[in-house]
């Protein structure tokens, strides 16, 4: 596998993978970063790069990370990590791109989308929908038919209850309780909506 993003969450992918997948190359695009875990840091990708194996974007930013998947398209495949602690269900669904780290749970009937990072112990229940490049925090529950939207930051320990629809590029912050449907855009902090305003990402 191939690794795009050489900071934090690419530390952790090493992490997760690094017993067990050949790790090909990493890249990115810090001309400072040369080294990540004792691995070499190769640089920017560069144009026509014949890709041996998947990719995984290794950027938490969740803008970032769609930008980089849009810029990829086509050119490599995205590969899925799900660590061996974690329990998926074998009637949920996965795009490309995702993953599931350490102790996560997703359960029946749920459809996570492309280039999502469902982080330690967070629990997904059943029938929940979760958008492309969404980020599900540590130790995060959704309970059950919650749906949240595209590029969507559900925050550490915060609990969304059930049939609660969260919209696109929404921050739900850390520790929150999600009562109520969310807005595109919003902020929800507590147990209320903090800032209403929709901004569009590119």
């Amino acid at each position: 596998m191939y690794i795009y993003g050489a900071s934090g969450h690419g530390r952790a992918i090493i992490d997760l993978i690094d017993g067990y997948e050949k790790i090909h190359g990493i890249f990115d695009d810090n001309p400072r970063v040369r080294t990540l875990l004792g691995y070499p840091v190769l640089g920017p990708i560069p144009p026509n790069y014949f890709f041996k194996s998947d990719l995984i974007i290794a950027i938490g930013d969740n803008g970032i990370r769609q930008r980089v998947a849009q810029r990829l398209q086509g050119k490599v495949r995205f590969g899925n990590i799900i660590h061996e602690t974690a329990i998926f269900s074998k009637r949920a669904n996965m795009g490309s791109g995702c993953v599931v780290m350490e102790g996560a749970i997703v359960k029946v009937s749920s459809l996570i989308g492309d280039h999502v990072i469902i982080n330690t112990g967070a629990s997904i229940d059943h029938d929940c929908e979760i958008g492309d490049f969404a980020h599900i925090a540590p130790q995060v529950t959704l309970c059950g038919d919650v749906h949240v939207g595209e590029g969507t930051l559900v925050g550490a320990n915060s609990t969304v209850l059930p049939g609660v629809k969260i919209g696109k590029w929404c921050t739900i912050g850390a520790g929150s309780v999600v009562l109520h449907d969310v807005p595109d855009g919003a902020k929800w902090l507590g147990n209320k909506l903090a800032s209403p305003v929709f901004t569009k990402v590119a």
